[in-house]
């Protein structure tokens, strides 16, 4: 088995007889973004998560930075790979930890953005909700700079583009039948990945027939710098997460 860097967070409050807890994976997931590191701050956000009613797994698969040259270079080609690994780092947690598998949620934002909507899309099996903040969609509408890196000439390898999108100009990519509540956030001034991918998101969404939420953030750039903006929209995620879980109290 793969050794995945992992954290897990817990309700302040929680008691083994409490049984099992919906589980929420909370990932960057992706290049450049380490996540599972030994300091408070940086697990503060999903500590209050936790603290909402949830089990928070935040797993760093291959991609992530601070393991090896190779573990960084594995997804040339295949940004998919960081998807399959928040499954297995899931899966093997579940031996040891409190996790209820039948209530499984992913949030995330810019690369975790498009890890979770690429997670509900095409492992709606592991996946029953996701939260689609800032997300690249299309690769083939971010920079070039960082996405030819990873994924090579888009003019020569179309089909890679097209794999590790979550839409082509023909609509949703390689999307399982099984439909699962998507919420996408998205700043209406976002300049580094720009408002289009969300929009092409809904439209292709919305061409299939697929239910989804999507909450416009006006002058809101690629993160929430807005101390109000900020703390609403922790809010609303809880609520439409545990909507989409059917939990009570949502």
């Amino acid at each position: 088995a793969r050794r995945i860097p992992c954290a897990v967070l817990l309700p302040s409050d929680y008691q083994e007889s409490d049984g099992p807890l919906p589980v929420l994976m909370d990932p960057y997931g992706g290049p450049h973004g380490r996540r599972v590191v030994a300091a408070h701050n940086p697990h503060l956000t999903s500590q209050w998560f936790a603290d909402q009613g949830f089990a928070v797994v935040v797993a760093d698969g291959r991609g992530a930075p601070g393991r090896s040259p190779a573990w960084e270079k594995a997804v040339r080609d295949n940004l998919v790979l960081t998807m399959e690994d928040q499954v297995e780092a899931l899966h093997g947690l579940a031996d040891r930890f409190p996790l209820d598998l039948s209530r499984v949620a992913i949030r995330g934002w810019s690369f975790g953005g498009y890890l979770a909507g690429l997670a509900v899309l095409r492992r709606p099996d592991v996946f029953h909700a996701a939260v689609v903040g800032a997300p690249v969609t299309d690769q083939r509408l971010y920079d070039t700079h960082y996405t030819e890196r990873y994924l090579g000439d888009p003019a020569k390898q179309p089909e890679v583009y097209a794999y590790n999108s979550l839409l082509t100009d023909d609509g949703l990519s390689e999307a399982a039948d099984e439909v699962r509540p998507m919420m996408i956030v998205h700043g209406l001034a976002d300049d580094n990945v720009v408002v289009a991918h969300a929009l092409r998101l809904s439209s292709a969404l919305l061409a299939a027939g697929r239910p989804h939420e999507v909450l416009p953030l006006s002058g809101v750039t690629h993160m929430t710098p807005q101390e109000q903006v900020a703390e609403n929209l922790l809010l609303l995620q809880v609520d439409f997460l545990k909507r989409s879980l059917g939990l009570s109290g949502a």
